[in-house]
């Protein structure tokens, strides 16, 4: 005879899983792959782009970014040399070089620490240019 304290162990005990909750579960299960499968991708296509701009980057000229111009001194000054010393366009008016010749010679001028070499061929350069203008005096 069956006792009755052995029947509760005797049926198999089955928990109801809702469906909302099993469907949401699986979402969240997939949302977190795709974002994963999404790093992994925006990651790979990350270090190919660095690399390329890496490799464009170091094909440039060296100082091609500078606003300043890298190079010696020709031995005769010509108008572009000018043009490039006081960083005005060689058919410059006569108003801007006059204020772009006394903008960089405040900045180098030998009694504020400049040197007298460059402070020489900033006034080499606007000399030039008062000499190639018409009715300069």
């Amino acid at each position: 005879m069956p006792s009755a304290g052995l029947d509760a162990f005797d049926e198999p005990q089955v928990r109801e899983v809702k469906p909302q909750m099993a469907t949401g579960l699986i979402l969240a299960g997939l949302g977190l792959a795709a974002i994963g499968f999404a790093g992994r991708y925006a990651y790979r296509a990350g270090r190919f782009a660095q690399q390329t701009f890496t490799q464009t980057i170091g094909e440039l000229p060296q100082g091609s970014f500078s606003k300043y111009y890298r190079g010696g001194f020709e031995p005769q000054m010509s108008k572009r040399e000018a043009g490039l010393i006081l960083g005005v366009s060689p058919s410059a008016s006569k108003l801007k070089i006059k204020e772009a010749h006394k903008r960089i010679m405040l900045l180098n001028h030998p009694d504020r620490g400049g040197s007298p070499y460059l402070a020489a061929k900033i006034n080499e350069a606007k000399d030039y240019f008062d000499k190639s203008r018409p009715g300069a005096g």
